[in-house]
């Protein structure tokens, strides 16, 4: 495929284009040039100046082209071939509008086209395209097509004609009620497209609307990531070596979102600075934000006590628990590992002990040198020996000098007249964490009893429910061919990456229309987002068999004022407290404050009771602070605090806590509390037992802001 690509579209702007047909709410033009724009929107995206595009309006009402013969009138060429970029997309789209004449032919247009693309390319080597866009109501010469067909031909053009509400039986449509002048053009259109060779498409513009959003695989160049040796052996120490010459290039590579970038809106009085930032954005209405970084030092002897320093004079220290440790640039390359370029094969692995777990990262494939026979043969045997083995390889790749080593696996693959070796990361044994999880199909006991039989494991009336609710649910052979029969439902390359590509919708849309909302989500992309619906429906006594065995209840709402743990009970059932003495709603004593409060909690059943104890605990704390002589009763209201906090956090009462800080908060700094306590405020601030927000507990009112803001004294 050339890299270099030229195309021209060929718009028709006549008065007949302004119409609404086919129960559309848009005009003919405005849903044609939608196609259009997408085309374009894809060659502004990809920001390649090899790939030229052109635009040609015919039925105008001004001439505007390169060609002063007679028959090429109410033709204009609104977009000279060449890189598109966001401004030019802006000046054309405020030309192509719909004109107030139905004079102009559309066999004269691809003439034109065809000039514009010979004058542009020459001989190199381009591909070229024209696409031609119309409703076919405007006169058509049909004379010399024959000679027109040969033209686009020897040219190397591939031409495609989209119709609006042309017949496609194909597709499944067709027009009624067409004019005879409209089925007239499309025969003549028809024979053009049909001797201008296989690459050129007659199609109704449905068509290629309907498809504009399957998203497209994009298809990058390979490029090496290795070029160099392959040994087995260790050359220093073994004569016996075996060194291939091979090549490495990228197999599967991962695909991202566009990045979205930092800009202003622009000033209308832009000094010249900025307009090379307008260039840089494309003439669009922002412009890019420089970001700049300086370093400052503190320096009493400097205005303001601060000083800059240049970043070239700075060091690199590493964090040491809280203190920062300087390491030189010369120390520093002590701990880089020196090495060299190479690709090592270190050991095998049979295929069946090898676990696909460790499989990490991306795919890379390694074939032999080209022209270089006597590696051709070594690499075979290599692979075909894996291959006759059941085995795989495993090496270690630097692939350039000073530059980190990988463990990487390599596996055989073998095609008529093609050998090669994929390759995938291995861990290092440092990224190993491997865990101990108990056995699902038995419960082992303390004691060292095996049941099979328990509340946590799976009945064998559930594990049939789930077995036949699996196999219900099988969408392996849901899907139906071309043929009709049973296929795959949901294939490799049906499913699409909704992040990529669902990004770059929105952009495309709002590129073209910056006014207009961001669109919805297309269809494609949310056609495998759930099962389908007749199989849903087809399983659900299947899924009410699966809800009745496995006794599913609708989980109850949190409960307020409830724990969100369940408070462990004994296995006698008794009630201790009550065996020991101790008094459910009892009153919160100084001396054993927090125990207390934690019980008189544990026996509340309302939030009346849960507000009685906190107020209780409240003016233990108060007290506390009040009578402490200095500081000698701040540690024993800090606890108080602490477990305040936790325990109403725990209860979903939030507000409880909070008031009662707000007002303790609002007595230490007005004196209230046996005169200046703001060094206990300052305790308090540097344990953090402020507000509850709302990250710390779903039933609090306060934000993280306003929480923060608590801290700050008034």
């Amino acid at each position: 495929m050339a890299d270099k690509e030229a195309t021209v579209f060929i718009i028709d702007l006549g008065a007949s284009m302004t119409a609404t047909n086919g129960g559309r709410k848009e005009s003919d033009l405005d849903w044609s040039m939608s196609y259009v724009w997408d085309k374009i929107s894809n060659v502004v995206a990809s920001n390649r100046k090899t790939l030229c595009v052109g635009v040609v309006g015919f039925r105008t009402d001004e001439t505007n082209h390169t060609l002063g013969e007679d028959g090429y009138e109410n033709i204009s060429i609104l977009q000279p071939l060449g890189p598109m970029t966001m401004t030019s997309l802006k000046n054309l789209q405020s030309k192509v509008k719909p004109s107030r004449t139905v004079e102009g032919d559309a066999i004269s247009a691809i003439v034109v086209a065809v000039d514009m693309i010979d004058t542009y390319t020459k001989k190199n080597k381009w591909k070229r395209q024209i696409c031609l866009v119309t409703d076919g109501h405007g006169e058509i010469d049909p004379d010399d097509i024959d000679d027109i067909s040969r033209k686009i031909c020897d040219s190397n053009i591939e031409l495609t004609v989209l119709g609006v509400d042309f017949d496609a039986p194909d597709y499944g449509f067709k027009e009624e009620d067409k004019s005879l002048v409209k089925k007239q053009n499309e025969q003549t259109l028809k024979r053009l497209v049909d001797g201008c060779g296989q690459d050129s498409r007659f199609a109704s513009i449905v068509e290629a609307i309907d498809d504009m959003n399957e998203p497209r695989a994009k298809s990058v160049k390979p490029y090496k990531t290795y070029d160099g040796l392959l040994t087995l052996g260790d050359p220093k120490n073994a004569p016996a070596v075996v060194d291939i010459r091979v090549e490495r290039y990228f197999k599967t590579h991962l695909a991202r979102p566009p990045t979205a970038s930092t800009v202003v809106v622009k000033e209308e009085q832009a000094g010249p600075s900025e307009a090379a930032d307008e260039e840089q954005m494309d003439g669009v209405e922002l412009t890019a934000v420089k970001q700049a970084r300086t370093y400052k030092v503190n320096d009493p002897d400097a205005p303001g006590g601060k000083r800059d320093v240049e970043f070239e004079s700075l060091a690199k220290g590493y964090e040491y628990g809280r203190t920062a440790v300087h390491i030189s640039e010369s120390d520093h390359n002590v701990t880089k590992l020196e090495t060299q370029k190479s690709f090592k094969i270190i050991g095998f692995v049979q295929k069946e002990k090898y676990e696909l777990l460790l499989n990490l990262g991306e795919t890379c494939v390694t074939i032999a040198a080209k022209y270089d026979e006597k590696s051709e043969l070594a690499f075979s045997s290599l692979v075909w020996a894996l291959s006759e083995l059941d085995s795989y390889a495993v090496a270690r790749l630097v692939t350039k000098d000073e530059k980190e080593p990988i463990m990487v696996l390599l596996m055989p693959h073998m095609e008529p007249n093609y050998v090669c070796l994929y390759d995938v990361p291995l861990p290092f044994a440092e990224d190993i964490r491997t865990y101990q999880f108990p056995p699902l199909d038995r419960v082992v006991t303390v004691s060292g009893q095996t049941l099979t039989s328990h509340r946590l494991l799976p009945s064998d009336e559930l594990n049939q429910a789930m077995s036949d609710y699996v196999d219900a649910m099988d969408i392996s052979t849901y899907g139906i061919d071309e043929e009709g029969e049973p296929a795959e439902y949901a294939t490799i390359e049906e499913i699409y990456n909704p992040a990529i590509h669902r990004t770059n919708h929105a952009i495309k849309q709002r590129a073209v229309h910056p006014e207009k909302p961001v669109p919805e989500i297309p269809p494609v992309l949310l056609r495998f987002a759930a099962p389908p619906t007749e199989l849903v429906e087809t399983v659900q006594a299947k899924i009410d068999s699966l809800v009745q065995a496995a006794d599913v209840k609708k989980v109850p709402p949190k409960a307020k004022g409830k724990r969100q743990r369940e408070t462990v009970k004994p296995i006698s059932g008794l009630d201790v407290d009550a065996l020991l003495g101790e008094e459910k709603k009892g009153s919160i004593s100084p001396e054993n404050a927090i125990p207390d409060f934690k019980r008189a909690l544990n026996s509340s059943e309302e939030v009346e009771q849960i507000a009685d104890a906190t107020k209780q605990m409240a003016a233990i704390v108060r007290s506390l602070v009040t009578d402490s002589f200095g500081d000698s009763k701040y540690a024993q209201a800090m606890e108080g605090i602490g477990a305040m906090r936790e325990e109403l956090t725990n209860l979903e009462e939030p507000g409880l806590y909070n008031d009662f800080v707000r007002d303790l908060k609002k007595s230490l700094l007005s004196g209230a509390l046996g005169g200046d306590r703001r060094d206990f405020w300052f305790k308090l601030r540097w344990a953090k037992l402020g507000l509850i927000d709302k990250k710390q507990s779903e039933a609090s009112t306060v934000t993280p802001e306003e929480a923060d803001e608590f801290y700050k004294s008034r």
